[in-house]
């Protein structure tokens, strides 16, 4: 009897259901997770994705099983999962982000709208190339969106046009948000000049409060007229802004900066990092799109760069290409890589908040570049 027990117990267990797609799944979870922890590579984005991919190909356990009836439970992440797959989390993320920008470097340079639009040619790239190797244009124009560097937007355009391919996209998106400070550098130095990268930039105006309030509305009403489907995106993203540049609902917008974006990162990554299934994600198709996701990125960068560089001759110098890079809509990350790459050329070099222009920028622009692909495509 003791003996039959323990063969039960083992025949139960997860250990006779591993398959080889799991163990490779758990070690690339283990691998996230020490990039994360030891090289602080984005821990708030790429840990709870981490650990949403080792639950994931952990056996038997059901937390992303649909319930098999009305009177029936699902899995626990099933159901956190549906914020995603409804485009709640990618618009609340959104709020939050909004709520800690200061659109202030943007307005006081408006060229940088040009940088932020400039960074969005991964995206063309990367729908041309997926085109070409047989994806449809819906799924084209989800796996090119990867090159916004803007993981709820991908998210919120994806559950939209190939909500199939979700899992393969979101991971590829916040996996490459969170390895910025490795992609980036190394293009950043390749295609600018030492002298450029010791460029110190003149300081910025001051903006006032009445223009950081019009801000938010005036880009609201122009984005959501001429893109309807953005709004979700746009409109909470400037919420946020306004709650923040208002000064008069501080409660409001700290909690939107703070607990409430904390508390959906958190169930965002976890449950899209729950959706890397080894079964399913270890296919061709899928590791095509995580490739075609890093060229996506790469040649948006490369496209930031360049229109950097071009500032930079038409200022006769004025302008630090550093900051192209900045281009991409992952906020302040990409910024601080700029402000990183140019103290190493001149230790007396404060790019941040020049960076932080186009980076802001490049939000607006991802979000327009998903409008305009959902327009085409939805």
């Amino acid at each position: 009897m003791f003996i039959d027990s323990l063969i039960k117990l083992w025949e139960d267990s997860g250990f006779v259901a591993l398959t080889w797609q799991s163990i490779v799944m758990m070690i690339v979870a283990c691998i996230l997770m020490y990039l994360a922890i030891a090289k602080k590579f984005e821990p708030l984005l790429l840990l709870p994705i981490a650990f949403g991919v080792l639950l994931a190909n952990l056996p038997l356990t059901g937390l992303m099983a649909e319930p098999a009836s009305a009177n029936e439970a699902g899995g626990l992440l099933y159901y956190l999962y549906l914020g995603v797959k409804k485009g709640i989390y990618p618009s609340l993320i959104f709020l939050g982000i909004g709520a800690m920008t200061d659109f202030g470097p943007l307005i006081a340079r408006p060229s940088s709208m040009l940088i932020g639009a400039g960074a969005q040619f991964g995206i063309a790239t990367a729908f041309v190339v997926a085109i070409i190797l047989g994806f449809t244009p819906a799924e084209a124009a989800s796996i090119g969106i990867i090159g916004g560097a803007d993981g709820p937007t991908a998210i919120y355009l994806t559950t939209k046009l190939a909500p199939h391919l979700l899992a393969s996209i979101a991971i590829a998106a916040y996996s490459y948000m969170a390895l910025i400070p490795l992609i980036q550098p190394p293009l950043m130095r390749l295609l600018t000049t030492k002298k450029e990268r010791e460029i110190k930039m003149e300081q910025l105006r001051s903006v006032s409060k009445l223009e950081k309030i019009c801000f938010p509305v005036a880009v609201t009403v122009l984005c959501v007229l001429l893109l309807p489907s953005v709004a979700p995106l746009i409109g909470m993203l400037m919420l946020g802004n306004i709650f923040r540049e208002s000064g008069v609902v501080e409660r409001i917008s700290d909690t939107a900066q703070n607990a409430l974006i904390n508390i959906v990162t958190i169930f965002l990554g976890v449950t899209v990092g729950a959706t890397a299934v080894g079964s399913e994600f270890l296919k061709p198709k899928t590791l095509g799109i995580i490739f075609l996701g890093l060229a996506a990125f790469i040649f948006s960068t490369i496209g930031g760069l360049l229109i950097g560089k071009l500032m930079c001759w038409i200022t006769k110098g004025k302008v630090n290409p550093l900051i192209g890079s900045a281009g991409v809509s992952a906020v302040p990350m990409a910024a601080r890589v700029s402000q990183v790459e140019g103290q190493k050329a001149n230790p007396g070099n404060y790019l941040l908040m020049f960076a932080m222009g186009p980076n802001v920028a490049g939000v607006i622009g991802s979000a327009v570049a998903a409008g305009i692909l959902l327009s085409l495509f939805g």
